[in-house]
């Protein structure tokens, strides 16, 4: 008897919970399917089985050019090498990429059975051959390699698979896709290649293009197998929603048939059917209609369908009305049936419902990200050949010295090194020339050398254009997807019937006229409560008044009278903490406390006899608060770990203590020390109606009730929890419908409405959500929050800014990209710093060279997301801009 394993003494069991190891496994499951199995990705319009069967028969060779070759071929390949689940599943994935009656642009080409609209079986996978379609081949794999689209390692580590196919058209409209996975399912339907074609190029020349005129090129979807959609309500609903549901019919028309030698009989003749619809199963419920009564008048019943097309021939008796008998048949079979439409997909591998629009943009977005880095490495490999070649047309104009080396030299080191030594060459021209064969000697040689280095250099030209101009890029992007569409494209095959809409359409809200002498919404509370000077020092109670108008916002100081700024990396616009707080009790026999936050980051409490001795009291304003005994001792300070402390007031040493004040963390439990600061303020009165905007450095963001932060422990409280290396960046105040804007350092620009639809408010324990994609070469920069119409600053590294107005920033959905809306004079400049930019405001731009300027924000330019910045600061040639701080807004007291 074998001996058993003593797990129980050898401390092998752990302890945990059934409820919480069931919802963890299910969990790990339902993500496994969602990702890994059902949905498709919205870049590619690919589930991962056939993204690797593609990519398979890509590294077999079976181009279209290429013989067709067995099915069980590239089954077993894809098996082997990158998809280890069933064969059969592998196959009937394979077996629905080349059905012409599944899919609108059939990916692939198949030779044999491969099943047939009456839901035949295909046949064996031993028996059919395959091979890739043109369009698939030339849409997906043409680029297809790691400096375009990431690899990733297969499932044993062997070998490395593409994480998405670099393509070119936007598949997943194309073609559609279906699938069920845990709690969710998708189901998208087809769309003309022209049509979309053209959706897309209207979009690159106007992204604000209205609803009504992107739907004017896109009416609908267009099924393989034809049909008539009745009405476009259900279309709506699908293009602008992300569902809908859309009644389609089958094509049926009369006619009079010969039955016998002298009689003739009308039929009814179904020549194309709804997508999906099993004529079999069609003809066999007609069929089960008629011998139970529900339909009478119809005579035969036969299906004459063959390799050119439908033909369902329905007989009718003499005396039967073709009209009614159409009509049962519309509302008793399948003849006309309902798609539901649901456009969920993958974005950033979380599954996200998304409108037409949004789809169209992830696309645009994703082919822009793979031209780039194509281009890119075209112009490195051109780099690389033109540098050999000039080494060789160099070798050339010495080509008596070269030989002479080469006939001293002991050995082809020692002629490499004197080829280095003498005419400067780099270590591959001189590998380069030791291998150059003597055929290069020849004139016609020489010839074709420097032409191919003016090929080369013209090349080089125009990839530098295309990389530098994001104009041309886009230029490029046109003429490719023209020329798909020329090469590729063909006339829609389902009709659209405008019927009467039954109820009310719903179209965009125009959006309201920008008014600039609008008031703008107040960022920071204004606190005006007389002292009393005999009041205890710790009894504090609080009385906030209405936030002050504009006009009254004043810019803190420092005790030399210069300008007070806080960097925007730490606090924005409604989390900006006073210069002084002078917090106020209301007991008869207390004294007034002053809380001063010094220019390095600082904190000390002192008396305000203190305060007025230190400082400039001409040029410096206090806020003057009055708080309860909940929180009136307390200030609430966020570290970029996510944690939030209640900072005592009391617990801040007074001046005659520490004159210099403390840094923040050094006031908290032991662990926060090396921690840094995000932002220190007050909270508002009004915690039921106000949020805070957590934003992470990888761009994830969590909208959490102000009420959450009250109730906060001395060991302090997680707001969020982080993935890989992410960190709390930067945080704000929110109200209900605020406009939030974010930022990157490639100029890419996203708003979102701070609503309970696109952002939806949490507690601490629930989880963040992806604001805004953030790509590996950039970070974030800034974040924002504004009314609709009020304007948002950008500068960048070189010294240029603008102002945007943030309804001209197209509303987004979060998880998006964003839209460029900064136009870099230079290559290697940059956006530094996004905030709010509101009239008479001044910020502080701090370079690498020590420097500061005051720049006003009335002489920034509200300019488009088509025009370039305007240079505000003269920089040296190796100086950047740094940093970028505002002014420590106060109000009166």
């Amino acid at each position: 008897m074998a001996k058993q394993l003593d797990v129980i003494s050898a401390g092998q069991v752990i302890s945990t919970s059934l409820h919480t190891e069931m919802q963890q496994s299910y969990l790990e499951y339902a993500m496994s399917v969602i990702v890994g199995r059902a949905l498709p990705d919205v870049r590619d319009g690919l589930k991962p089985v056939h993204r690797r069967i593609l990519y398979a028969m890509h590294e077999l060779g079976l181009t279209p050019d290429r013989p067709y070759r067995k099915c069980a071929r590239v089954v077993g390949d894809v098996l082997g090498k990158y998809h280890p689940h069933g064969d059969q599943s592998v196959y009937d994935a394979l077996v629905r990429l080349v059905q012409e009656f599944s899919s609108r642009y059939p990916l692939l080409g198949g030779h044999g059975n491969f099943g047939s609209i009456d839901a035949d079986p295909p046949a064996a996978m031993r028996y059919t051959e395959t091979r890739l379609a043109a369009v698939g081949n030339e849409g997906l794999l043409s680029e297809i390699g790691e400096a375009i689209v990431d690899f990733a390692p297969n499932f044993d580590n062997s070998q490395q698979e593409p994480t998405v196919l670099p393509a070119q058209l936007p598949f997943l409209v194309l073609n559609g896709s279906n699938g069920i996975a845990v709690g969710m399912a998708t189901n998208i339907p087809p769309h003309n290649l022209n049509e979309v074609v053209d959706g897309l190029v209207a979009l690159i020349d106007k992204p604000d293009l209205a609803d009504e005129k992107l739907f004017k090129l896109i009416p609908g979807p267009d099924f393989p197998t034809g049909g008539e959609i009745q009405g476009t309500d259900g279309i709506w609903d699908a293009y602008t929603t992300g569902r809908g549901s859309i009644p389609v019919r089958g094509i049926s028309n009369l006619e009079e048939i010969q039955h016998g030698k002298k009689r003739k009989r009308n039929a009814i003749i179904i020549t194309e059917l709804p997508y999906q619809v099993n004529k079999a199963s069609l003809i066999e419920k007609i069929a089960e209609l008629v011998n139970h009564g529900k339909i009478e008048g119809i005579a035969d019943l036969r299906d004459e369908s063959d390799r050119d097309g439908i033909r369902v021939v329905i007989e009718l008796r003499r005396d039967s009305n073709p009209d009614k008998i159409l009509q049962q048949l519309y509302r008793m079979t399948s003849l006309q049936s309902n798609f539901g439409v649901i456009f969920l997909a993958l974005v950033n591998g979380q599954p996200k419902q998304m409108t037409l629009r949004q789809m169209l943009e992830e696309f645009l977005a994703f082919r822009e990200i793979t031209l780039t880095r194509r281009y890119r490495h075209e112009l490195e490999q051109h780099e690389t050949r033109i540098h050999l070649v000039d080494g060789w047309l160099q070798a050339l104009d010495h080509i008596d010295q070269i030989i002479t080396i080469l006939r001293n030299a002991p050995d082809g080191s020692s002629a490499k090194l004197e080829f280095q030594n003498q005419f400067d060459f780099s270590d591959r021209q001189a590998d380069a020339i030791l291998g150059m064969p003597l055929r290069r000697l020849t004139g016609m040689e020489r010839k074709n050398l420097e032409g191919e280095f003016a090929e080369l250099t013209t090349k080089i030209t125009d990839l530098q254009t295309l990389l530098n101009d994001r104009k041309e890029l886009l230029k490029a992007l046109k003429q490719e997807l023209r020329r798909l569409k020329k090469q590729y494209g063909d006339d829609r095959r389902t009709r659209i019937l405008n019927l009467p809409s039954t109820g009310e359409r719903r179209r965009p809200v125009a959006p309201p006229p920008v008014n600039f002498e609008r008031d703008r919404p107040a960022r920071q509370p204004s606190f005006t409560t007389e002292p009393n000077p005999d009041a205890p020092d710790l009894e504090l109670t609080a009385e906030v008044e209405a936030p002050a108008a504009p006009a009254e916002r004043n810019i803190g100081r420092n005790t030399d009278g210069t300008l007070n700024f806080a960097p925007i990396a730490q606090v924005t616009a409604r989390t900006m903490p006073a210069k002084a707080l002078k917090l106020v009790p209301d007991e008869p026999n207390g004294t007034p406390v002053v809380i001063e936050f010094l220019a390095n980051g600082n904190v000390r409490r002192l008396t305000p006899e203190a305060f007025n001795a230190n400082s400039e009291s001409d040029n410096i304003e206090v806020i003057t608060q009055t708080l309860d005994s909940a929180i009136g001792q307390m200030l609430t300070v966020l570290l970029h770990t996510g944690k939030a402390y209640n900072l005592i007031v009391k617990a801040i040493p007074r001046i005659e203590v520490e004159p210099e004040g403390l840094p923040i963390v050094q006031l908290l439990p032991g662990g926060a020390q090396a921690d840094r600061v995000i932002s220190t303020f007050t909270l508002p009165e009004n915690l039921d109606e106000t949020f805070v905007i957590l934003l992470t450095a990888q761009g994830r963001i969590k909208r959490l009730p102000a009420s959450e932060l009250t109730d906060l422990s001395n060991r302090g409280v997680s707001l969020l929890k982080f993935k890989d290396e992410d960190e709390l960046r930067f945080s704000a105040f929110a109200d209900l419908g605020d406009q939030i804007v974010l930022a990157t350092s490639t100029g890419r620009v996203l708003r979102l409405e701070a609503n309970d639809q696109l952002l939806p408010a949490t507690n601490r324990a629930a989880a963040s959500i992806q604001a805004m994609r953030v790509l590996k070469s950039e970070q974030l920069v800034g974040l924002g929050v504004t009314g609709t119409v009020d304007p948002v600053l950008l500068v960048s590294a070189t010294g240029y800014a603008k102002r945007l107005i943030t309804q001209s920033i197209k509303l987004s959905q979060p998880g998006e990209l964003g839209t460029h809306m900064f136009q870099f004079a230079t290559k290697d400049d940059a956006i530094v710093a996004l905030t709010t930019a509101f009239p008479d405001d001044i910020v502080s731009l701090q370079t690498s060279a020590g420097k500061q300027f005051e720049l006003s924000v009335d002489d920034v330019p509200t300019l488009s997301k088509e025009q370039k910045g305007e240079l505000v600061v003269e920089l040296a040639d190796d100086e950047r801009v740094t940093a970028v701080y505002l002014p420590i807004l106060l109000a009166e007291g």
